[in-house]
């Protein structure tokens, strides 16, 4: 049984956080400069969201390749989860520090609807280099 270290699964973890949040703070440039102010929050923020699912494919496919990850679920899952952990800290930090806002000022300013698409991206963020196994061309990973 091939034994991965605790180094190299956080490694995988900040740099698949670091490529989604990168994408991210991109895509929100866009859409705050742009669509906002067309669309509406809602809009904007839900027309997003089909580019984020794109980059958490593709991040994910280059971290599982980049770091050899094994198919086996506990690393992948440790990979995801940490990742989560790092996006959910860092945006929680831009939240009170950047934005001058409280927690509860944050929660309470997302928009019930994309704010729900907004969780299921952060669930499907943490849950992607596991899924990928279900792929084919993702299920002979060492």
């Amino acid at each position: 049984m091939h034994r991965i270290e605790w180094g190299h699964i956080i490694r995988a973890a900040a740099c698949y956080f670091a490529l989604i949040f990168g994408v991210g703070f991109l895509l929100g440039i866009v859409r705050v400069l742009w669509l906002l102010p067309r669309l509406g929050e809602r809009w904007a923020e839900l027309l997003e969201m089909p580019f984020m699912a794109l980059a958490i494919y593709f991040a994910a496919s280059y971290v599982v390749r980049k770091f050899s990850l094994p198919a086996r679920a506990a690393v992948r899952w440790w990979v995801g989860a940490l990742a989560l952990l790092f996006m959910l800290t860092a945006e929680l930090l831009l939240a009170v520090i950047m934005q001058e806002q409280s927690l509860a000022d944050y929660a309470a300013s997302r928009d019930p609807v994309s704010g729900s698409v907004y969780i299921a991206m952060l669930l499907l963020f943490a849950a992607a280099p596991r899924l990928l196994v279900l792929l084919p061309s993702h299920a002979a990973s060492p």
